[in-house]
């Protein structure tokens, strides 16, 4: 996105990506005959910058299916079937949960996306846990747990221990309120047909020969006064500017010369990849929906906490997403291959029933091993780091810019957070030019 954004400009532009593929954290591929989003996938209503870009670029979306009754299992193991937004828990619980929900989006609101550091509160809540800071609002434990799942599982994927109550509210604010971010409908609303990769591959192919692939940059050689050297495995580049489109867990890979300020070093070292397990099941029927089932379920203590229906476009199989993370996920990649296929799957039989522990086709998107990428979804700071690092996290470093969805305002941690950033660095060049 930065690169076409520069050339309808008229900048001459040289992409070098290190993997064989573009798309990065976006990956759609055909596994043992079934078509599969390995990579994020979702769109909401308010990542309009994607929107836009799929509809100028003439692609589809349409809508996850999520029609009939949902499942949760709760922190006693019942499996409750129900429908509506809230969770089929104790009524002095389902108050809570409301109530903690409105707490943090009045902080979302309060506090906004765009520097949250600079609130008056930030090194208040930077410096508490999440964990903690949900039981300084409660002593509901069941209500926190629940409201847990959303930050620590469904977005962050790491223990609600390992990141700031700040980091949180951050996370909210991205989606707009933490009530956007708690509801599936909204947050998980939309794909793109043909798969999320499809964009980065359609805006590749208008670049042409400017994009490199299976080409890691491994020295860049700068000036303060402008201008830089890139030596890469396959091509040298000298270029006026340039953009690091890489998560900051990545920039290490990376041997600057001259080193970096001291203030770089010091704030990459606090950002850190989540971990998650995300697992995909096909079927040869969406067998749930015989159930009236719509497929999702959510359940704080299961090996999985989030189920979804990820059927393909038009496809007459049926898909399971599911998501394990952070110390799950640890525990779970303990276990030789067979024993955590069938822990995983059990747990999906949990929501949904036994049919789910035979797949026809089964996959774990692995991203954690990945050279290029190390974990997923994206960085976030360790606690502190966001109001001590976070209004520096894109300042230049002569002529050396930084865009990623790692470091987004709307749209944090998503496709849509990452062409935003992107094109913004791109427009900083072409402005300082003009």
């Amino acid at each position: 996105m930065a690169a076409r954004t520069a050339a309808r400009r008229g900048l001459r532009v040289v992409v070098l990506e290190a993997r064989d593929r573009v798309g990065g954290r976006t990956w759609s591929d055909t596994v043992d005959g079934a078509f599969l989003e390995i990579g994020g996938q979702w769109v909401s209503p308010d990542q309009t910058e994607l929107l836009g870009l799929v509809e100028e670029l003439g692609k589809e979306t349409y809508q996850r299916y999520r029609e009939g009754s949902n499942v949760f299992i709760g922190s006693d193991g019942v499996r409750h079937v129900y429908t509506g937004d809230t969770f089929p828990v104790a009524s002095e619980t389902a108050e809570e949960i409301e109530r903690l929900t409105g707490v943090l989006d009045q902080l979302a609101a309060e506090i906004g996306p765009h520097e949250p550091w600079a609130h008056p509160k930030a090194r208040e809540l930077d410096t508490i846990s999440f964990h903690d800071w949900l039981r300084t609002q409660s002593s509901d434990e069941e209500a926190c747990r629940n409201i847990g799942i959303f930050v620590a599982g469904g977005m962050l994927t790491k223990p609600a221990h390992a990141f700031s109550a700040l980091q949180a509210v951050l996370m909210a604010a991205s989606a707009g309120s933490f009530s956007n971010l708690v509801d599936e409908g909204f947050i998980l609303d939309r794909r793109v047909v043909g798969g999320m990769q499809s964009v980065s591959v359609a805006l590749a192919e208008e670049l042409g020969e400017a994009v490199h692939l299976g080409t890691p940059v491994r020295t860049i050689r700068w000036n303060e006064t402008g201008g830089a050297t890139l030596w890469s495995d396959r091509v040298t580049v000298q270029a006026d500017d340039v953009i690091v489109a890489v998560p900051p867990n990545l920039y290490s890979r990376i041997s600057f010369e001259p080193p970096l300020p001291r203030l770089q070093h010091q704030m990459h070292q606090h950002q850190a990849m989540g971990l998650v397990i995300k697992v995909h099941a096909v079927y040869d029927r969406p067998f749930w929906r015989e159930k009236g089932l719509s497929g999702t379920g959510f359940g704080a203590d299961e090996v999985c906490q989030e189920v979804y229906d990820n059927t393909n476009y038009g496809d007459a199989r049926g898909t399971l997403v599911g998501f394990a993370t952070d110390e799950v996920a640890d525990a779970l990649f303990a276990l030789p291959d067979e024993e955590r296929r069938s822990r995983i799957l059990r747990s999906f039989a949990n929501y949904l029933g036994k049919e789910a522990l035979t797949p026809e086709v089964y996959y774990e998107s692995d991203f954690a091993s990945e050279e290029w990428t190390r974990g997923a979804y994206a960085t976030s700071y360790d606690l502190g780091g966001l109001h001590r690092y976070g209004a520096h996290q894109r300042d230049p470093v002569g002529p050396i810019r930084w865009a990623c969805s790692d470091l987004a305002a709307e749209g944090y941690q998503h496709v849509d957070g990452a062409l935003r950033q992107s094109r913004l660095a791109a427009e900083e060049i072409l402005e300082a030019r003009s």
